[in-house]
């Protein structure tokens, strides 16, 4: 059913329901209860979220039974992620697995994670991938729907409680070990994955197993379904890993199309924002086609009331805003009087973390391009206090992760008091950049080889400083990354003004400006075009410069 089909169906179920006598809750139970559900799925895929709540009331209060209120619980719990209520969802997820026989603990630490990653990953790792495809089906109907809440909650621990996130991804493969597959099973695998590659197991080879295993389950189950979900996790976090990042780009809009039109508009939305994440940080797409997109995104979503998504799509739209040199505040054409700051403060106030982080990033991000680099610096240490725990990383926490060592070098090569912090942590950057590019030469060479540039500079290795940036031009123009390479020619230019080389620098400085034309990064266009006016008569001068 497409999303426009959902809204005649909601006001002909409204007017169903208005048409049940008082006495319907004894009389005609079953149809009573019915019509709720169905109502109650409408309303959540319309976005008309008070709607819903104040119409969850009557059965969440006279259902006989709790397997009668699990599908307005499903619904509620949905409205209450979308709508930012995200302490209110995880209190409702957690009360209804307490009752389906799932307790999830309240806070968790390394201490209490550890045990629980060992027993399960020890277990898992005896068996077979045919194994995890032939596994019977689930058949006990509280397992299927702790399943089902499971998810919800999941979503809700990436949005602010990270910590929580190993604990209900550990707990949906365990259930399903034990009890067998469901429809949301390839899920459990996927996410499980994402964990297997996040920053504190960091088990890359692992990971991609497990979101090859989840596909291909989805596929031998038909469960089309639950696409919307298991790609978030598979292209967003896990195949990034291996795979180009171009690569996600059509299956986060594939995914987006199969919710459009199921339903599933949390993770419908939840794609485009992927898309988005993917297009600007990943594969550097032009900003001047983008800028659309994202304003059709977040108007989308804006009208299906889901206000997470909503901001991340407004802070991706200013980064394109301000990348472009248009000064508009993108926060107030959807919110008016929101800004950036006060978007960020609200996140804090609220335990948004993902939105929190997100905008320190994108805040770091547009700092370090357009050379603002005592705000990049203030950006990297202000994200500290927001951690990523053990939740899979999207493509703009890599990108962070590759920003913050070039920031530390530049400011290493200061030579001020803070040289030694500054270097440890380019040089941690630049490991963990070569332990990537064992992974993916086509995502990580290109960044490897221009931090390489970075820290030969420093060191005062000048022929191989030169040569590690020839290198990552080269990588960055046959893999795509055609904005790295613009960054990359013109850390090379740096390098030859402080050779005195201005006729070299000069010939860098018109190659990144070409790049960043092709981004349409005309801020970046702008800046470079400066730098490039004080070089010309200086070469003309000095011919051989």
């Amino acid at each position: 059913m497409s999303l426009s089909a959902f809204h005649s169906a909601s006001r002909y179920l409204i007017t169903g329901l208005s048409l049940l006598e008082r006495d319907s809750w004894e009389k005609l139970y079953s149809l009573t209860v019915r019509l709720y559900d169905a109502a109650s799925e409408a309303l959540y895929v319309t976005g008309d979220f008070s709607r819903l709540t104040s119409l969850a009331e009557k059965p969440l209060k006279l259902a006989k039974c709790f397997d009668d209120k699990l599908n307005i619980y499903n619904y509620l719990v949905r409205s209450l992620t979308a709508s930012g209520q995200i302490e209110k969802g995880i209190a409702t997820c957690c009360q209804v697995l307490d009752q389906l026989g799932e307790l999830i603990p309240s806070k968790c630490t390394p201490e209490t994670i550890h045990p629980e990653t060992i027993r399960i990953t020890t277990m898992l790792q005896e068996m077979s991938d045919d194994h995890f495809l032939s596994l019977p089906t689930m058949t006990d109907a509280h397992k299927l729907v702790a399943m089902q809440f499971l998810t919800h909650l999941l979503h809700l621990a990436y949005i602010a409680k990270p910590a929580l996130a190993p604990i209900i991804s550990l707990r949906m493969v365990e259930i399903s070990i034990k009890y067998g597959k469901c429809k949301i099973t390839p899920l459990a695998f996927g996410v499980y994955g994402a964990f297997l590659v996040s920053d504190t197991i960091a088990d890359i080879e692992g990971g991609y197993r497990m979101g090859r295993v989840a596909m291909e389950l989805m596929k031998r189950m038909h469960a089309v379904e639950i696409i919307p979900r298991l790609y978030t996790p598979v292209f967003s976090m896990i195949n990034i890993w291996k795979e180009p990042f171009q690569a996600s780009l059509s299956k986060h809009l594939e995914a987006y199309e199969i919710g459009a039109h199921s339903g599933d508009v949390e993770f419908a939305m939840s794609n485009l924002f992927q898309y988005v994440a993917m297009s600007i940080y990943g594969c550097g797409v032009t900003f001047d086609g983008l800028i659309n997109d994202i304003h059709a995104y977040s108007k989308l979503a804006f009208q299906y009331q889901h206000l997470m998504v909503a901001k991340c799509l407004i802070v991706a739209r200013q980064l394109a805003l301000d990348f472009m040199g248009v000064e508009e505040n993108a926060y107030s054409h959807y919110c008016p009087g929101m800004t950036e700051e006060s978007c960020f403060v609200t996140s804090c106030q609220y335990n948004q973390t993902y939105i929190s982080r997100y905008i320190c990033h994108k805040r770091k991000y547009v700092a370090f391009w357009t050379g603002q680099m005592d705000i990049a610096a203030e950006m990297y240490d202000l994200t500290k206090q927001f951690p990523l725990c053990s939740t899979g990383r999207i493509v703009s926490d890599l990108v962070s992760t590759f920003i913050d060592g070039l920031i530390a070098f530049y400011f290493a090569r200061k030579h001020h008091s803070d040289e030694a912090k500054w270097t440890v942590i380019g040089e941690d950057v630049m490991a963990s950049l070569e332990k990537w590019e064992e992974f993916s030469t086509w995502n990580f060479s290109n960044k490897r080889l221009l931090l390489a540039g970075e820290l030969n500079f420093l060191k005062g290795d000048h022929p191989m400083t030169m040569q590690c940036y020839a290198l990552s031009i080269k990588a960055a123009h046959t893999h795509k990354f055609y904005h790295e390479e613009g960054l990359a020619y013109e850390k090379a230019a740096t390098f030859l003004l402080h050779k005195n080389d201005h006729g070299g620098a000069l010939d860098c400085f018109l190659n990144a400006k070409k790049c960043y034309e092709i981004w349409g990064a005309h801020a970046l266009v702008a800046r470079l075009n400066r730098a490039i006016a004080v070089l010309l008569p200086l070469c003309a001068m000095n011919p051989g410069s």
